[in-house]
Order: C-alpha cells, then sequence, then structure tokens
C-alpha cells in the first residue's frame, strides 16, 4: 500500500469561499454540540424525564453529537490550514466512525418508534415491555451490530490498492467514493456496501412504518383514554417530533441517492451530502425542543434557573 494521502476536494475551489465556508460550518457545527448537549443536560435535570423515550432520546442526541465531529471539525482544519490532505489511517477511520454512527442513529430512531408503540398501544404493561434492563439490551446490541458493520466494511477497504495524490469530491471520505478511486479489483467491495447498507436502513425504517401503523389503527380505541395516561400523553406529545426527525434523516439520505443518480457533478454531489450529514444533527434538538412541552419545561428550567441564583 502506497498511498500516503487523500485530497478532500470540499464543496467549492474557490478560495474567496474558503472563509465563508468556515464561518457557515462552524456555526453549525457549534449550534448542533449545543443544542444536542442541552438536550442531554435538560433530560438528565429534570426527574420527570427520566423515562425510556428520552433515555433514547438522550443517546441520539450524543449520537448526533459524535456523528458530526467525525467530519466537520477535519474539514475546518482544513480550510483554516489551507489544505486538502488526509491521511490514509485518518481517511479509514473517518470511514469506519461514520458508518458507525450513522448505523447506530437508524436503531435508534427504530428503538424509540418502538416504545412510542407500546407507551401507546400496551400502556398497561409499558412499564414490563420497555424495562430499564432490555433498554440496556437493545443499545448494546445496537452499539455491537454498528461496530460489526463499521469494522466490515473498514477492513475490506484495506484489501484494495490504490494510486498516489488520490481526489475524492467531498469534504469527508465517503465509503462509495472511496471505493471508487482503487483501481483493484472492488466488485465485493461495492456489493458488500449497497447490501449491508441497503439491509440496515431499510430494516429501521420498516419497524418504524410498521410501529406507526399500528399506532394509527389503535387511535380510535385509545383516544377516551388520553387525558388520564401520563405516558401515553408524553408518548402521543413526542410522536411528531419523532416523525419529523425520521423524515428528515431518511428524507435526505433518499435525496442523495437520487441526487449520485441524476448528476455526475462532484460538487453537487457534495453539496448533497451536507444535507444528510450536517443538517439532521443540526436540527433534531430544535424539532424536539420546540414540539415537546415537557422538553421546553425541561430547557426552561436548565436555562432560566441558573440565572435567578
Amino acid at each position: 500500500m502506497g498511498t500516503r494521502e487523500f485530497l478532500l476536494l470540499g464543496l467549492s475551489h474557490d478560495p474567496e469561499l474558503q472563509p465563508v465556508l468556515f464561518v457557515l460550518f462552524l456555526s453549525m457545527y457549534l449550534v448542533t454540540v449545543l443544542g444536542n448537549l442541552l438536550i442531554i443536560l435538560a433530560v438528565s435535570s429534570d426527574p420527570h424525564l427520566h423515562t425510556t423515550i428520552y433515555f433514547f432520546l438522550c443517546n441520539l442526541s450524543f449520537t448526533d453529537i459524535s456523528f458530526i465531529s467525525t467530519m466537520v471539525p477535519k474539514m475546518l482544519m482544513n480550510i483554516q490550514k489551507q489544505s486538502k490532505t488526509i491521511s490514509y489511517a485518518g481517511c479509514l477511520t473517518q470511514v469506519c466512525f461514520v458508518l458507525y454512527f450513522a448505523g447506530i442513529e437508524h436503531f435508534l430512531l427504530a428503538a424509540m418508534a418502538y416504545d412510542h408503540y407500546a407507551a401507546i398501544c400496551h400502556l398497561h404493561r409499558y412499564s414490563v415491555i420497555m424495562n430499564p434492563h432490555l433498554c440496556v439490551l437493545l443499545i448494546l446490541l445496537f452499539l455491537s451490530i454498528s461496530i460489526v458493520d463499521a469494522l466490515l466494511h473498514s477492513l475490506m477497504v484495506l484489501r484494495l490498492s490504490f494510486c498516489t495524490d488520490l481526489e475524492i469530491p467531498h469534504f469527508f471520505c465517503e465509503l462509495d467514493q472511496v471505493i471508487k478511486l482503487s483501481y483493484s479489483a472492488s466488485l465485493i467491495n461495492n456489493i458488500l456496501f449497497y447490501l449491508v447498507s441497503g439491509i440496515l436502513s431499510s430494516v429501521p425504517l420498516l419497524g418504524i412504518i410498521y410501529t406507526y401503523i399500528k399506532i394509527v389503527s389503535s387511535v380510535p380505541r385509545i383516544s377516551s383514554q388520553l387525558t388520564s395516561a401520563g405516558v401515553r400523553h408524553k408518548a402521543f406529545s413526542t410522536c411528531g417530533s419523532h416523525l419529523s426527525v425520521v423524515s428528515l434523516c431518511y428524507g435526505t439520505g433518499f435525496g442523495v441517492c437520487i441526487s449520485s443518480a441524476v448528476t455526475d457533478s462532484s460538487t453537487n454531489s457534495a453539496a448533497a451530502s451536507v444535507m444528510y450529514t450536517v443538517v439532521p444533527p443540526k436540527l433534531n434538538p430544535f424539532i424536539y425542543s420546540l414540539r415537546s412541552r415537557d422538553m421546553k419545561e425541561a430547557l426552561r428550567n436548565l436555562i432560566i434557573k441558573p440565572l435567578f441564583w
């Protein structure tokens, strides 16, 4: 393996746009980290939010922070140093962590959908179904599957051979772009990438769709009980937020796939990648905080109360 480094071409070759991109992505990164960190602190500090619904939300916020931190800081460093390079080891590490955190996010969204389903459709058995032991086991399962997926793809990249001065038309090392740069046989890598990615994306999505079909079909039967069921009411209040996040996550992902299929422009492809890597983690905390009354109250107590001490 003679490759020393890759070149991340980023979103624009125009030197005059680099300061603008730096400020834009730095602000988006800080907003993402701060917003998701506030979600974690609000849930941790408010006993009323110590439920499985918000347990998964905290894990989602932590995953979003980690996911965006694998890409944006390196891009900001390259802009600041006026460099486009990333080492082979750094690129492979970035590929691994992007796959890892993306996989966890999809599974967490499915777990949150199932939690809503249990709280709404099986309220009387909710504490038995969604017990803390099960929640921890689910998190460990998600971590294990995502680790295996990320390591599998990363190890498969190790068998590929590359030339030198390789250019990746993105602001981070995207797996399919890395595979395209190999001059050795990469058919197995491509098959594995699309097969495993398709399964790990579609299975959680199908689970989410199924749970919401069951929820919608149960609404007429349980609507009269909503005022007396606090857990059920809380689940309903976060359903809209959860569906918005799911739509944003999968909608931007499908949009990138369609964009890549209909255009050969590397600039358009890189810009489309921003929509599913940077935008969803940034908007997720706003979606949950604006649509959930409990979350707004927790955030208000977290921010305002210390000011009057």
